[in-house]
């Protein structure tokens, strides 16, 4: 897929870094680095061609994992690495999201030697800071990395709308990183946004963190250890029951097409209009070919419709149930 006005072509998929950080404040529980390394190895056998990271995953961690998995592989077979900054930690592990112009300065050079790399082939501000600066400031910042080629392209993550619209004023957004599956359908007008603006969108969570790979449960949720993120979200609470019926809604479409329920999920977040790529995680290599699939999976007009269907008759999530439902 063309990845915006990068110049950059990218696999449908892409592997998702967040978890294999291990634990921090939003971390996802203890992970085993050689599982981590042998996943993101899975997935560029398989054909992946990217993978997102962040400096704040694992506080620093994450992206060491993804440095190890690359080691060693040749040029011509390695992915493209993306990760973003604006998020800072102190040496309690507490996180500020700061995103001033010297922070991102100090950020991406971390970034660049804990990935071992010489250029990041996309940068992203994680988040919008706490102080509520104005996103011309670091915005202006982003396009001089660009310029002076630490970076080779730049995008936005968790940025609404006029923020968008403000840093387009500044310079081109090339990406933009929203959460987006068939239960958190919340930023369509982002995605709408993007594709009026050629401005490419690689969406995180298309399985919503586990709900709807068809391996999750009420009994999976309740068993979830303390310092699991998806503990206390609501999606895995008050939500949970209509998400797992949303979930099992779509069973009968991932046994028609002959994949998991997951490459189903990922499939459809693909569909939606303006939607270039996909961020799927794993914490083990067979995780990665249970969405794998995903990529060469078409949803038919029949498909989407069916999926609109059991949105709407469970309830689930939240967001236009189809892009007819986005304000004109």
């Amino acid at each position: 897929m063309r990845f915006g006005t990068t110049g950059m072509e990218i696999t449908r998929v892409g592997f998702g870094a967040w978890a294999v950080g291990g634990r921090w404040q939003h971390g996802w529980g203890g992970q085993d680095d050689a599982d981590s390394v042998a996943a993101i190895r899975r997935a560029v056998e398989a054909g992946v061609n990217w993978i997102d990271t962040a400096a704040v995953y694992g506080l620093g961690h994450s992206e060491e994992v993804v440095a190890a998995a690359l080691d060693g592989l040749p040029e011509a077979d390695r992915p493209y690495v993306f990760t973003k900054g604006g998020e800072v930690w102190d040496d309690a592990g507490r996180v500020t999201r700061v995103a001033t112009p010297g922070s991102l300065r100090r950020e991406v050079e971390a970034s660049l030697r804990r990935l071992r790399v010489e250029r990041i082939d996309l940068y992203q501000v994680h988040q919008t800071p706490e102080s509520g600066a104005p996103v011309e400031d670091y915005w202006q910042a982003m396009t001089e990395l660009k310029a002076e080629g630490k970076v080779r392209a730049i995008g936005l993550s968790n940025h609404d709308v006029a923020r968008l619209e403000a840093a387009e004023r500044v310079g081109h957004v090339d990406s933009l990183q929203p959460p987006f599956s068939a239960i958190n359908r919340s930023q369509a007008d982002r995605v709408a946004w993007c594709a009026a603006h050629d401005t490419a969108v690689i969406v995180y969570s298309p399985m919503q963190s586990g709900l709807l790979t068809g391996a999750f449960s009420a009994e999976r949720a309740a068993a979830l250890p303390a310092d699991d993120w998806r503990r206390s979200a609501p999606d895995f609470t008050t939500g949970l029951a209509a998400n797992l019926a949303l979930a099992d809604a779509l069973r009968p479409l991932a046994e028609r097409h002959g994949v998991g329920l997951g490459a189903v999920a990922v499939a459809w977040a693909l569909a939606w209009p303006g939607v270039t790529g996909a961020i799927v995680g794993a914490r083990r290599p067979g995780q990665v070919d249970g969405w794998t699939p995903a990529a060469g999976l078409a949803l038919d007009d029949a498909d989407i419709e069916a999926v609109t269907a059991a949105i709407r008759a469970t309830g689930a999530g939240r967001g236009p149930a189809s892009i007819s439902e986005l304000p004109a």
